[in-house]
């Protein structure tokens, strides 16, 4: 992990997230990327690709430029190289692209979540970016101090569409010298007894070099609740899922447990797509 990516919009949340993202690339000798993007009215935005000075936009990047040359300055990046760029783009399109040119290993974002309207048929930047991004994004909802995973809750079906994601969890989980809690979900409409869930989760992880896990079966109303109570029990430091990459209509009719999470777990989300 050598290269981290960090948007910011200068907001409180987004400084929870810097300050996290500094602790990890201190851990992994990595570098930080600041990325701050301006979504324009399609007029101003097409004025601008065009050559078109636009003297409040120029004031704009100008001024942003400037924060984040001083958001550089911060001391918890003290002895980290730390780079920033501002760009004229939608948010979420913008750091998934960014992301990608960049060679990105991980996108770090603060959230403050989304809720009733906005979550139904908006929904959050950090929402969006984590259905679009192939990269595992962490979000961070609040401060912390000191940043550190030794127990990683791990939720899921453990179908076979969950092997390709899961190796890159194995991994993140050893780069963080991480204990895997393996959790499998039960609820009333996908009820399974403990013996058919344990034989499952078993045949599941004896394909991965695992060493330091244990294997859960939690029964509550619906997943999205067994995951943040069972989180909550343990005291976990991180809440990792896998999630798919839906948009448009079948996003809006089968939703994504991994953003419900996003939207409402009050501890730290890390995502990896299927």
């Amino acid at each position: 992990m050598k290269r981290i990516l960090v948007p910011t919009d200068f907001s409180e949340h987004a400084r929870y997230a810097s300050k996290v993202a500094a602790q990890i690339a201190r851990k992994n000798n990595a570098e930080i990327y600041l990325l701050n993007l301006l979504d324009l009215p399609t007029h101003m935005n097409d004025a601008v690709n065009s050559g078109v000075n636009i003297p409040e936009v120029m004031l704009y990047l100008a001024k942003t430029k400037e924060r984040l040359a001083e958001m550089m300055e911060e001391p918890f990046f003290e002895g980290l190289t730390v780079h920033a760029e501002a760009r004229l783009e939608r948010a979420f399109d913008g750091i998934v692209r960014y992301s990608k040119e960049n060679n990105s290993d991980l996108i770090v974002m603060g959230s403050h979540g989304a809720s009733g309207f906005q979550e139904m048929f908006i929904g959050s930047n950090t929402e969006k970016v984590v259905r679009a991004s192939d990269l595992p994004v962490i979000i961070i909802k609040s401060e912390m101090e000191e940043f550190t995973i030794d127990k990683f809750v791990f939720a899921s079906d453990f179908s076979n569409e969950i092997k390709k994601p899961f190796q890159k969890i194995v991994e993140f989980a050893n780069l963080f010298e991480a204990k895997l809690d393996l959790v499998m979900i039960n609820t009333p409409n996908s009820f399974k007894t403990n013996t058919v869930a344990e034989h499952i989760m078993q045949n599941f992880v004896s394909g991965f070099p695992l060493k330091n896990y244990s294997l859960h079966i939690y029964n509550d109303a619906n997943i999205e609740k067994g995951i943040i109570n069972y989180s909550n029990k343990v005291n976990a430091d991180l809440i990792g899922i896998a999630t798919h990459g839906r948009t448009g209509l079948a996003h809006f009719f089968n939703g994504s447990i991994s953003e419900d999470l996003v939207n409402h777990a009050v501890k730290p989300v890390v995502t990896f797509r299927i």
